[in-house]
Parts: structure tokens; C-alpha cells; sequence
């Protein structure tokens, strides 16, 4: 039995009210379930359909996402969450770069490494050496002047945890963002990379190991084994190349508003959908949402 599940963004609630229906009786599937009215709705179906993706791709036209994931435990135990541009909607680094004058150089170094074209960890020790000599304080000052929660994060947190899950913020970038971020959010769990300072100044060097790619696939790995269960009961969210090691390896890997080379090889993609997509992929209602 697979589930399908149609979302759209909360602010255009544009799912028309005939439009699962009409696609659930070309799937064969039950009658439709509304989650939100409007935004998400979703059917059971006994087999995976034929021509998905090409209904993926007309509703991606009008801002309707499509995800089929097996009805069976959908509903999972675990959240890990990438922070830059899913949980939040900068990078920590482009923004400390900005405050360096170094802004261009490093952010076209971090496009090029969230599209997978550049080695995650020797990019980031190349934009991290540009920031040298910059104040400690400028990240009190990126924290509070630049940075801003992506849309339904903390509703995907409290409700997951509400209901009984771990939630593990798991980041390429800086503690000294997702110390703030975590907190802010309710993370029980945070994991990053950390700045190297001398003096209040940054020395332009990164304390290693660098957390990257293998580095959240072990988290992932770990935090399962320390709660007694496996990835296959974890969500995990992300939108860079160094997401996708555990986004494939969650049992639903959800590629957020994603770079194209993380969208083209995750399961689910949110295109259009804020985070609180995770919860109705999940099988939450509104209703059972929690706010903060």
C-alpha cells in the first residue's frame, strides 16, 4: 500500500478541493483525506502508479507538490535537519563572508559545493581562510541581524517532538550558529563545525574533523542506534550535495527547495511546500500541529 500525498505552499492554499479526488480515482485509489483544506490532502493506492512523474511535473506547474511513499511507518521517530537554507533561510557563511568583504568570492565557493562540484571539506576550509581576521563579534551580529527561521520550522520541531520524536539539527556549517538556532527551535540535538578564534579574531581555520557529508550519515547512524532503532524511522531534510548521504539513507529523505543535483536523486521533493511538508507527509492533520 502506498500513500500519495499533495501539498501545496500554507500562504497560496491552492490545492484545488477536486484535484485529489480526480487523481485518485485515475490511481484507483480510496477517497482523499484532507490534512489542511486547501493545502494538503492525501489517498492511499494499492500499487505505485504508472506516469507519476509526469503528473509530478504539471502539478510542479502550478505550485502543487507530489510525493508516493509506502503507507507503512511513515510517521517516524526521528528528525535530522540540515541547517543552512532549510532550517534558516541564509548561509551562515555567505552572510560572515558579506562582513569580511569577501562576500562574491565565498558564496559562488558554496554554490559550486552544494551543487556537488567542489569537494564539500576543502571548500570549506578555503571560504573559512578567507574570514580570517574577522571579529568574533560579527556572528553576534549575522545572528541577529541577518539570519531568519525558514517558514513552519518550528512547528515541524515541536510537533515531531510532541508526539514523541528526536530532533537533531545536523549542520556543514558553525556551532556558533546552530547553538542559537537549535535553542531557538527546540532541537534536542545540534552538530556542526566549529570557528577557530584567538583574541576575539578568527584565524581562518576550522577545527577538524570537518563534519560534512559521511559526517551526518553518521550521525544519523549513531543517534538510531543510541534511541534503539534505524534510519529507516528518521525523516531527514536537507538542499546541498552534503545532504544527500542521509537523505537517501532516512527512510523518507526530503529534498527542501533543493539544488537541482540533491533534487534529481532524493525520493521526496518540497518544490513549493514550507516545512511543515514534513509533517503532512508524515500523516499530521493541522490540527495536530503544535506552535511554540
Amino acid at each position: 500500500m502506498f500513500t500519495v500525498s499533495l501539498i501545496a505552499h500554507p500562504d497560496a492554499a491552492n490545492l484545488d478541493a477536486d484535484l485529489p479526488g480526480g487523481l485518485s480515482d485515475r490511481w484507483g485509489g480510496d477517497i482523499p483525506r484532507w490534512l489542511a483544506h486547501g493545502i494538503a490532502a492525501e489517498f492511499d493506492i494499492a500499487r505505485a502508479p504508472e506516469g507519476a512523474d509526469t503528473v509530478w511535473a504539471d502539478l510542479q506547474t502550478i505550485g502543487i507538490d507530489l510525493a508516493i511513499q509506502p503507507a507503512e511507518g511513515r510517521r517516524k521517530r526521528i528528525l535530522i535537519a540540515d541547517m543552512d537554507s532549510t532550517m534558516i533561510g541564509q548561509e551562515c557563511i555567505d552572510e560572515l563572508a558579506d562582513f569580511a568583504g569577501v562576500g562574491p568570492r565565498v558564496a559562488d565557493i558554496t554554490a559550486r559545493a552544494m551543487n556537488g562540484e567542489l569537494d564539500f571539506n576543502q571548500a570549506l576550509i578555503e571560504r573559512v581562510g578567507l574570514l580570517a581576521g574577522l571579529p568574533e563579534a560579527a556572528i553576534t551580529q549575522v545572528l541577529e541581524q541577518r539570519i531568519t527561521l525558514a517558514p513552519g520550522g518550528a512547528q515541524l520541531v515541536a510537533t515531531m517532538r510532541a508526539f514523541g520524536a528526536y530532533t537533531a539539527l545536523v549542520s556543514g556549517g558553525f556551532t556558533a550558529f546552530t547553538q542559537a538556532v537549535a535553542l531557538q527551535l527546540g532541537f534536542d540535538e545540534e552538530r556542526a563545525n566549529t570557528l577557530l578564534a584567538q583574541d576575539g579574531t578568527l584565524t581562518g581555520q576550522v577545527a577538524l574533523p570537518i563534519l560534512g557529508r559521511e559526517a551526518k550519515i553518521e550521525a544519523l547512524t549513531q543517534i538510531a542506534a543510541r534511541l534503539g532503532t534505524t534510519p529507516q524511522n528518521a525523516i531527514a531534510v536537507g538542499d546541498g550535495a552534503n545532504d544527500l548521504g542521509m537523505i537517501q539513507l532516512a527512510g523518507t529523505g526530503v529534498a527542501l527547495h533543493a539544488k537541482p543535483v540533491v533534487a534529481a536523486q532524493a525520493h521526496v521533493r518540497i518544490n513549493h511546500g514550507d516545512l511543515t511538508a514534513l509533517l503532512y507527509l508524515q500523516g499530521y492533520a493541522a490540527e495536530d500541529f503544535v506552535t511554540p
